[in-house]
């Protein structure tokens, strides 16, 4: 597990709001530890280290956390889950670690990006898009940080459904009805639609 950045926590002891508050004005961030199992440790965070860890691997990269139990440190693979930011401030005001098995699949939410330009809106289409995030299946270190969709040779009235995404090895996409992502209709289409 070397290779993998390695973030330093400890655990905390106390919970609640003003427990939080005095973690934050200490330049702490609380978080919560998830094992792989699904039980969970309260923990504290340097703040700095956090956001540059965050910044540099996202949501969709493993890492080593290595959290401080009074001297007693553990070491866990772990994906960034969920995170809180002040809605006023751009800081972390919570975070959600996940402690992942480096061979059983996780599904993750992950963003799709469009590119080139279709070619139907060259000629008076209108592109439609109906999905920008998508959830796939894979092992932790198969994640993909997003998935590129080249939408150039869209005519008009073609879609791209969920199905058609051509996705890195050992990654799936998770779907029960094949959805439209994206759309090149034909102009007033939508309009008409909306009339019918």
């Amino acid at each position: 597990m070397s290779e993998f950045a390695t973030l330093q926590a400890k655990k905390r002891e106390q919970t609640g709001k003003g427990v939080a508050r005095r973690l934050r004005v200490a330049g702490q961030v609380p978080a919560v530890f998830y094992n792989a199992l699904g039980e969970s440790q309260p923990i504290q965070i340097n703040e700095k280290e956090l956001t540059k860890l965050y910044q540099t691997i996202g949501r969709t990269s493993v890492f080593n956390i290595e959290i401080d139990n009074n001297g007693s440190k553990e070491v866990s693979p772990a994906l960034i889950w969920d995170v809180d930011f002040f809605p006023i401030k751009n800081r972390i005001q919570h975070m959600d670690i996940y402690g992942v098995d480096l061979n059983k699949e996780i599904s993750i939410r992950v963003p799709l990006v469009f590119t080139g330009v279709a070619k139907g809106t060259k000629i008076g289409g209108k592109l439609e898009t109906y999905r920008e995030i998508i959830e796939v299946a894979s092992k932790p270190l198969s994640l993909p940080k997003k998935i590129e969709l080249d939408i150039s040779d869209m005519d008009i009235n073609t879609s791209i459904r969920v199905a058609d995404l051509k996705l890195p090895e050992g990654v799936r996409a998770e779907y029960t009805n094949n959805f439209v992502i994206v759309s090149v209709l034909a102009h007033g289409a939508d309009d008409e639609e909306e009339k019918a």
